[in-house]
């Protein structure tokens, strides 16, 4: 049972991950088509925004929270382990980020949001230093 719900776990770790790569990607197109008055492109980006955010994206991430409490379920030590500390503040930090991201697909979805495409390009590369931290943190267990 163990290897089964680590397989899920992971499957939606990458699926979500997909999504917080993309979507924030999808935010530096749409703004920069905003700045160009480019109507149709808008639109286009709405949809794409909405259906990867609410197809894809939160059942991922609803599908990693499960599978990794079933881990921690099957592995309560981990919980006294600072490794695992760790790794549990950044997946929170990643929820929080997936929440922000809904924030700023409102704020497009209602000609809101007035954030650059340059800091939607920083704003993207956030979840790859999270994914960093929580593979070595994963493998390594330094502590």
């Amino acid at each position: 049972m163990y290897l089964w719900i680590k397989a899920l776990h992971l499957v939606a770790v990458v699926t979500w991950f997909a999504a917080l790569f993309y979507l924030p990607r999808l935010y530096v197109y749409h703004a920069m088509a905003r700045d160009r008055g480019e109507s149709q492109a808008i639109e286009y980006f709405k949809t794409m925004e909405r259906k990867l955010y609410r197809g894809i994206m939160t059942p991922s991430m609803i599908a990693v929270l499960v599978f990794g409490g079933g881990l921690l379920a099957l592995n309560p030590g981990w919980l006294s382990q600072g490794w695992m500390h760790a790794k549990l503040t950044l997946v929170a930090a990643l929820v929080a980020y997936h929440h922000v991201c809904l924030i700023y697909l409102k704020q497009f979805a209602d000609g809101r949001c007035s954030r650059s495409h340059r800091y939607f390009r920083i704003f993207n590369e956030l979840p790859v230093l999270a994914l960093l931290a929580i593979v070595l943190l994963a493998v390594l267990k330094p502590f």
